[in-house]
């Protein structure tokens, strides 16, 4: 399959953007994910200009925004929250100890990531597509997938403020155990839906795809990193126990409560 010339220019960017992660390693996935999908919405703005329709404005809007948002959250926790370094010593590798070629790498996969999961836009806008009405629906996911990630963050902040030592079950954690990563897999699936309709071929479809289990994937090791970190600090508490057993740890009313065990979600 033969990529179009702006393919190489967002995953450039995203390049650019990521490599922040040499700085501190989890920042390749973490401030170099956030600002690289914001980087990518901004660009496809620029690269297709005339090319634009009202839905494929709002996609790629909704990309900075969700990247700013994310990316600035997770600036301000990582710069300003004492609590949050305190509570991550030990639990996230500095990175010191990784080979410059394992970073390499690292930095290379996560930046092809954050290209495919913004292709049903890309493709629609490379394709010439226009908007459907599967774009509008896929900007309405993508909205209130954000406004619930970022309502999950607002809810858990608030609540730590409160009682920083226990964990989090009021409000959206009520639902599920990791609503923001609820939230992040809502929002990409309303940016599959929106290329419904624009997908043409089997390479565009498979590369689509690609991103969104991708995403899909990261969500469910990131889950059950937390899950792990959790078990380890609130595993005596007989309330905590209570709660891991009744709330699904990700999908809301699918009975799913552990993801520890499941040892090939490891990214």
């Amino acid at each position: 399959m033969v990529f179009p010339e702006f393919f190489w220019l967002l995953f450039a960017a995203a390049m650019i953007i990521s490599s922040i992660g040499f700085k501190n390693y989890v920042w390749f996935i973490s401030l170099g994910y956030g600002f690289s999908i914001a980087g990518e919405g901004l660009l496809m703005l620029i690269l297709f200009g005339k090319g634009l329709s009202l839905g494929t404005i709002i996609c790629s809007l909704l990309f900075i925004i969700y990247g700013c948002r994310l990316g600035g959250y997770l600036a301000i926790r990582e710069f300003k929250s004492t609590s949050y370094k305190k509570n991550m010593t030990g639990e996230i590798k500095d990175g010191k100890t990784v080979p410059f070629g394992v970073k390499i790498a690292i930095w290379v996969t996560c930046a092809a990531l954050y290209v495919l999961q913004v292709l049903p836009v890309f493709y629609r806008l490379h394709n010439g597509s226009g908007s459907n009405v599967w774009t509008y629906i896929g900007a309405a996911i993508m909205v209130f997938g954000i406004v619930f990630e970022s309502a999950a963050d607002w809810q858990k902040n608030k609540a730590k403020k409160v009682n920083p030592k226990r964990f989090v079950d009021t409000g959206l954690y009520r639902i599920v155990r990791c609503p923001n990563y609820l939230g992040e897999m809502i929002f990409w699936t309303g940016v599959l839906i929106s290329g419904f309709g624009a997908l043409t071929g089997f390479g565009q479809w498979a590369m689509a795809l690609i991103g969104y289990i991708g995403i899909i994937f990261v969500m469910f090791s990131g889950a059950r990193r937390l899950e792990i970190r959790q078990n380890k600090n609130y595993g005596n508490d007989p309330e905590y126990q209570k709660y891991v057993k009744t709330v699904p740890i990700l999908l809301p009313f699918v009975p799913l409560y552990s993801v520890e065990k499941f040892k090939f979600l490891v990214a």
